[in-house]
């Protein structure tokens, strides 16, 4: 059994379903001796069909189109994930279903306490930060507006297939055991701009252990610091800046100083020296390892 489990998730545009299997790859050389469990959410299957079809039928033939496919693929993402979340099969709603999937998957790798890490990049920053603020309100005994926290144990089949959803799997699903909360890129502040600021409000802390460290570029136009939103999340996170560079001299030539940095955070040295530190911490001290 693992101790730690490590799982993230995927940002907007195309991704791959192998998206972290070069970070998990420079993660295990850094931590190579600790028991960890490496899994993924990868919600761009419920969308990407779709965009691929508009884009063959309206933007093949247009200029700037690698800019142009990055819009239409990133932007369409936000858009679809937000449009009627309410409804029992938005794509909002299948998303979480995602999420949930992935933790329970890790949940039954790790020991009776074992630790929860979670790695979201740019709109997964945003998927990821209401799964939690929903899962919170659930907990708190308020009912969500949307998504699979309005009754979790409705979805047992796609969540845990056979299996009960015992009271310990719901815990660890909402947070209960999750110590440490990075972001990249994330793009939040586009989604609650308009918002008055009463009303820009994070999810509540899911435990006492719980950090959360906010890593984003000045020159990444996609990726915002969050502790400046609000009292709220002055409280909750940290932030941290960074120039995303991807390592190498040719890197920050092309990219580190430009929005192209927005797809470079997983491969900077800053990042995966962070999250092997996080890793490290969360590990029970008896493997003698240390930050």
């Amino acid at each position: 059994m693992k101790t730690v489990a490590l799982v993230t998730i995927h940002g907007m545009g195309e991704t791959q379903p192998d998206y972290a299997d070069k970070l998990f790859a420079r993660l295990k050389q850094s931590v190579s001796t600790a028991p960890l469990y490496y899994g993924t959410v990868y919600y761009q299957d419920l969308l990407q069909y779709n965009e691929q079809r508009v884009w063959q039928a309206t933007g093949t033939r247009l200029r700037w189109s690698k800019l142009r496919r990055f819009m239409l693929f990133g932007f369409a993402d936000a858009a679809a994930l937000e449009h009627r979340k309410e409804h029992p099969h938005s794509l909002y709603h299948y998303s979480q279903l995602k999420i949930a999937r992935a933790l329970y998957l890790a949940k039954q790798q790790l020991t009776a306490d074992g630790k929860l890490v979670l790695l979201a990049h740019s709109l997964g920053c945003h998927v990821l930060s209401c799964y939690l603020w929903d899962a919170q309100q659930a907990k708190a005994g308020l009912k969500p507006a949307a998504g699979i926290w309005r009754d979790i144990k409705r979805y047992q089949a796609a969540i845990s297939g056979d299996s009960w959803l015992t009271e310990e799997d719901i815990a660890f699903l909402r947070g209960d055991r999750l110590v440490s909360l990075i972001t990249t890129g994330c793009n939040i502040p586009i989604f609650v701009a308009a918002h008055a600021m009463e009303q820009i409000i994070p999810f509540t802390k899911p435990n006492s252990a719980f950090i959360w460290h906010n890593y984003y570029d000045k020159d990444d136009v996609l990726g915002w610091p969050l502790a400046e939103l609000s009292d709220g999340y002055a409280a909750l996170v940290t932030d941290i800046e960074i120039n995303a560079s991807g390592g190498g001299f040719f890197s920050w030539l092309t990219a580190s100083w430009n929005p192209l940095s927005h797809n470079l955070y997983w491969q900077d040295q800053v990042i995966v020296k962070a999250l092997s530190e996080q890793l490290t911490a969360a590990l029970p001290a008896v493997h003698g390892l240390t930050p």
